[in-house]
């Protein structure tokens, strides 16, 4: 990617878990909400961002990329939609403790397959064979 329009490094509250760097590039065909978004989502996912960890404030990071403070308020809202960070009013927003809303969505629906598939009796190979069919089925594979 070209130019870059606001880089921010910040480092965990609750002592150092980095740094966390955003990156807003003015060339990319996203939006700088989306870029924050993604970033701050894709960075919750593999752990850079640990559950708990206190984001910056709306006012602050937009300052800090040289945003405006409306473009990080979308962005936070559209992670709180997802179910990636939550907000806990004046104590401020923080990474939430699952993935998306379809994730733990998913994740439940696994544990309960699993759970009934134990209490039929199937064995691990059944029960996969099972489900590998079903997704067959559904997405014509």
């Amino acid at each position: 990617m070209g130019d870059v329009r606001g880089c921010l490094s910040f480092f965990g509250g609750y002592g150092t878990i980095g740094p966390v760097t955003l990156k807003i590039h003015i060339d990319d065909s996203a939006a700088p909400y989306e870029q924050v978004r993604a970033q701050i989502s894709e960075q919750a996912r593999s752990g850079a961002l640990p559950v708990g960890y206190r984001l910056p404030t709306v006012r602050g990071l937009a300052e800090s990329l040289g945003l405006a403070a409306n473009t990080v308020a979308k962005a936070y809202r559209a992670l709180e939609s997802d179910g990636v960070i939550e907000t806990r009013g004046r104590n401020g927003t923080f990474v939430a403790a699952a993935g998306s809303a379809a994730e733990r969505e998913l994740a439940s629906a696994a544990q309960a397959y699993v759970d009934r598939a134990r209490r039929l009796g199937l064995t691990e190979a059944d029960a996969l064979g099972a489900v590998r069919d079903a997704l067959r089925a559904a997405y014509g594979g």
